[in-house]
């Protein structure tokens, strides 16, 4: 059994709207074109919809 882990490539605050995707090269968040509030305590939309483990 080869299992693979993989990450989300995109995730959005459910309270400002905030947009980041993840930059391989960067090795980190990168804004996207939705900025949303600066000051926001920013609840990423984390579901059971993502499965990280890939079978």
């Amino acid at each position: 059994m080869n299992a693979q882990i993989r990450s989300p490539s995109h995730r959005s605050c459910v309270r400002c709207g905030r947009e980041e995707h993840y930059d391989e090269n960067a090795n980190s968040w990168q804004v996207a074109e939705t900025v949303g509030d600066v000051y926001c305590i920013h609840s990423w939309d984390i579901t059971g919809e993502f499965t990280p483990v890939v079978q």
